[in-house]
């Protein structure tokens, strides 16, 4: 059984849905709560069949790398400088999806906020760029 999320974290997540642009949402521990269809295109992997990932995963995961080709820590990526700093980070890189193909990719990512200045997570979007 999931967590019950705030109610703007569900009304965000149902917003992503319907989106044409690549969504990640992680909560305010660093705990994937969403991503959407475009995302999974992206990503190479279904969020149903991606399971729990956590923000200090996801240069492992995603094999995330600068321009250059090298190495990014977690905390050089932009969703967990946002979700770290609780401050919008924008940024570019590569990775690797779940399906083995690397992709150029721009992010921007931002913290959410609810009422009463609660830190609720992290939205970010993400697309592809071409070389």
């Amino acid at each position: 059984m999931s967590p019950q999320h705030p109610v703007e974290i569900i009304l965000l997540r149902q917003l992503a849905s319907y989106l044409t642009i690549a969504v990640w949402m992680m909560d305010r521990d660093g705990t994937l709560i969403y991503y959407n269809e475009p995302a999974e295109r992206l990503l190479g992997v279904a969020f149903d069949a991606a399971g729990p990932i956590h923000a200090e995963q996801l240069s492992d995961l995603f094999r995330a790398t600068d321009l250059e080709g090298k190495p990014l820590a977690d905390s050089s990526l932009p969703i967990v400088r946002a979700l770290l700093k609780q401050q919008p980070t924008h940024g570019e890189l590569r990775f690797c999806g779940m399906d083995g193909i690397w992709r150029h990719v721009e992010i921007t990512a931002i913290p959410l906020e609810g009422q009463s200045d609660r830190f609720l997570g992290v939205f970010a979007t993400f697309w592809e760029l071409n070389e």
